[in-house]
């Protein structure tokens, strides 16, 4: 049987913004993830897979349910650190970041896992099921139809999006294991909207619609013909591209920790939520975030006011104050008018 190449990232037509989105959310994941609002056929599931098979395979130790990196001990489960802490080596093997779907119907006990109560009280240890957070970590959470989950399991994926640790607690026992990945909802606004205490826990948000210009059109039918006709030849075309755009956020996510921001462009930050009348500082905080993000991912150390505009367009739409039923919008004259006076 002939295998099936992945559809190559860079060969996506258009959708400028969710690309950036996502390549931004690989590089930090602790951004909080990237909302995707669109209508079907606009390639959101097509980018989500085509982005974790451009990754290089990342090193992981070897039967670990949650994929620890043997390199970086601050963020080992509790077995892996139990073992270097006794002097053992962890076997290392390679493995390709792959996406994990969590289906609408997913549960809070199958999204977060569970603990064995009786085997704690009868053994005086803790006997931890792993769910599909601890599936998730180092890889990508992509969850379709996100507006239809229930409330509560979004909650859960929100706040293990942002502390980069799932936590399972029950009857006084508790357990907590890494749980750092990209999370990727998507949602047709036709079909529901989530609440604004949630949507405003998602770190970025974009838009997404089919391309209105005839020629671009007929390039994404083309493409599209090209890659089902022969799916390895074409993949084969945009290798060097592919090869290209993977390290570079290889060595974004090296630069990432030495990026800085000046202290007046965090003033400028806090100008434009108050000018914008964005509740709450999470904005405010993502805004920097992504910025210093961008500027790694530009292959600099210092975050500009540049990086700042081009985070406020992914970070604050969605946080804009609205009437029921209206989308979130965002007054780019205002933003405008913040950078003028700075």
């Amino acid at each position: 049987m002939q295998h099936t190449a992945v559809y190559p990232f860079t060969a996506i037509v258009g959708q400028e913004d969710m690309k950036l989105a996502l390549i931004l959310n690989v590089v930090n994941p602790l951004l909080g993830g990237v909302l995707i609002k669109g209508e079907k056929g606009t390639a959101k599931s097509t980018a989500v897979r085509a982005l974790a098979d451009l990754l290089p395979a990342m090193k992981v130790s070897k039967n670990c349910p949650f994929h620890c990196d043997p390199s970086d001990a601050a963020h080992l489960c509790d077995s892996c650190r139990d073992k270097t802490g006794q002097g053992q080596d962890l076997s290392v093997q390679s493995v390709k970041m792959r996406v994990v779907e969590l289906p609408v119907s997913a549960t809070e006990d199958r999204v977060v896992g569970t603990l064995d109560i009786e085997h704690a009280i009868k053994h005086g240890e803790k006997k931890f099921d792993p769910g599909i957070l601890a599936q998730a970590n180092r890889n990508i959470l992509y969850v379709d139809e996100i507006n239809l989950l229930d409330d509560h399991v979004v909650d859960v994926l929100l706040d293990a999006a942002a502390m980069g640790v799932n936590t399972v607690e029950r009857e006084g026992v508790s357990y907590s294991h890494p749980a750092r990945f990209v999370l990727v909802g998507t949602m047709n606004p036709e079909e529901g909207d989530i609440r604004p205490q949630l949507l405003d826990r998602f770190g970025l948000s974009v838009a997404v619609a089919g391309e209105n210009q005839p020629e671009w059109r007929v390039e994404v039918i083309k493409r599209r013909l090209a890659y089902e006709q022969d799916s390895c030849s074409f993949a084969r075309q945009y290798q060097e591209e592919q090869e290209k755009l993977a390290a570079s956020i290889m060595q974004a996510r090296r630069l990432l920790p030495e990026v800085t921001i000046s202290d007046e462009l965090l003033l400028l930050v806090a100008k434009l939520a108050i000018i914008l009348e964005v509740d709450g500082h999470r904005a405010d905080i993502t805004v920097i975030k992504t910025a210093m993000t961008l500027a790694a991912l530009d292959g600099r150390r210092q975050a500009l006011a540049e990086d700042i505009k081009k985070a406020a367009r992914l970070a604050l739409p969605h946080r804009m104050r609205r009437r029921p039923f209206e989308d979130g919008t965002l007054d780019w004259d205002k933003v405008e008018a913040v950078f003028t006076q700075q």
